[in-house]
């Protein structure tokens, strides 16, 4: 059963999309299930300036990635390095634990898009 929350940000999704502006990419597919997270960063002077995301999975893949956009837009890339899945989970009330995995996608993609903004611009 989901909470209140997670049923909102997977009917009413925020920041979802690619933006025209965004200067990173992160891809992260779930092995165990084959869901597949894309989060779009704009970056300016450190900080996440926007960040948006397009996910391909269940309704625990999408809310948890929309809420992570809350969380993470106006971070610092560094602080947004140290958000865990077990913070999203926090954030969104909880998820059944058949679902923890889907939290983990929205975490890692955000990394791998930092990770590649990094490398860009080093």
């Amino acid at each position: 059963m989901y909470s209140q929350k997670v049923l909102d940000h997977f009917n009413h999704p925020r920041n979802v999309g690619e933006g025209e502006d965004m200067c990173s990419v992160g891809e992260v597919q779930s092995p165990v299930c084959g869901d597949t997270t894309f989060i779009y960063l704009d970056v300016e002077d450190g900080r996440i300036k926007d960040i948006k995301f397009k996910t391909f999975g269940c309704a625990a893949a999408i809310a948890s990635s929309s809420i992570l956009t809350e969380i993470a837009k106006g971070m610092t890339l560094e602080e947004a390095k140290r958000i865990t899945d077990d913070q999203i989970i926090e954030a969104l009330g909880g998820l059944p634990d058949e679902k923890i995995h889907c939290s983990v996608l929205a975490a890692e993609a955000l990394k791998k898009a930092i990770e590649n903004y990094e490398n860009q611009n080093k």
